[in-house]
């Protein structure tokens, strides 16, 4: 509605168009999302604004329906094995063909069927401790009124003040002081979620943009810290090479972050890195790109670090001391 607030505001070049606060673009569901907390494979979506409380809910709900499932899982094999059991004065036999004692069950358990249960127990009990432990995750987040990626940018922020001892102290903006009023930010009697996803209640001495203003100072400390490199050999983007050396095929990372396929010659802006794989960002020419960005990681032989030694390399160096 104000132009003027353009400032404040990053600018998502694929959706083409400015982000609202606490909103992230997705790469996997390829759309700006409201207050994105992560994107889930299991449901095939992304965890945001509208599907929160919905979202957290699920993550209860199936740890308890795992532990109702363990529990008939330990008393059926309790039982038909109790029934075939028989005490000696030497040994304990286990008879699987049958039960001694009358009546007989109704579907029968045998040995497949025991392996069966046991399999299934096992299941039930991991999920339960997976899920439960996103279950706990989750609810610290909602009772600080945050989401992942804003426990993250708030992590960030405190090591850039650290690093460049501004003096500044950052307040995440959205936590009401009360646990309680930032549970019913997230989940409401109605089961709609408050507020329009746009514009969200701060506490005092914030104002709507104190969160992006700081990511855009994250952004702009990246590109300041980011370093320039020139590929070397090719690479075709695949997840695990086979020709670039046992150990980059064994310490591929183990993440969901795409890779970026290199020509000889590519220039990449790194911007974090492993021992033996990096990653960035490729510098496209975005007249003929269409501003199409391409992050990623890629392995570390691949490259070599650039010499600043023309007038025109300067300003990346420049901008480090001048910061």
């Amino acid at each position: 509605e104000k132009s003027q607030d353009c400032m404040y505001l990053q600018y998502c070049k694929v959706c083409q168009s400015y982000k609202a606060p606490r909103s992230h673009h997705c790469r996997k569901c390829n759309r700006c999302v409201m207050k994105m907390d992560h994107h889930c494979p299991w449901i095939n979506n992304c965890c945001g604004y509208q599907n929160h409380a919905s979202f957290t809910l699920f993550l209860l709900l199936a740890p308890l329906g795992c532990i109702h499932a363990s529990f008939i899982f330990v008393m059926t094999m309790y039982t038909q094995l109790y029934n075939r059991i028989s005490f000696g004065w030497s040994s304990v036999k286990i008879d699987m063909s049958a039960a001694k004692r009358d009546p007989r069950p109704i579907i029968p358990f045998g040995l497949s069927a025991f392996a069966a249960s046991l399999f299934a127990l096992g299941l039930a009990l991991g999920t339960t401790i997976a899920v439960g432990m996103l279950f706990i995750i989750q609810m610290k987040v909602i009772l600080t009124n945050k989401t992942s990626i804003e426990s993250w940018i708030e992590e960030k922020a405190k090591d850039r003040i650290q690093y460049y001892q501004t003096g500044e102290t950052f307040i995440f903006p959205y936590d009401m002081g009360s646990k309680w009023k930032n549970f019913k930010q997230v989940f409401t009697w109605s089961g709609i979620p408050e507020g329009d996803g746009l514009d969200w209640p701060v506490r005092d001495g914030c104002h709507q943009y104190s969160l992006t203003i700081e990511q855009l100072k994250q952004k702009a400390d990246k590109r300041v810290r980011s370093v320039r490199y020139r590929a070397v050999e090719d690479y075709s983007g695949v997840c695990c090479p086979v020709t670039k050396g046992v150990k980059t095929f064994f310490t591929t990372p183990c993440t969901e972050e795409p890779r970026i396929p290199l020509s000889k010659g590519d220039l990449i802006l790194a911007t974090r890195g492993l021992k033996h794989w990096m990653y960035g960002e490729k510098i496209l020419d975005s007249a003929a790109d269409g501003g199409i960005r391409e992050r990623g990681w890629f392995p570390r032989k691949c490259v070599e670090k650039c010499q600043y030694d023309s007038e025109t390399d300067q300003p990346v160096d420049g901008e480090k001391k001048k910061r």
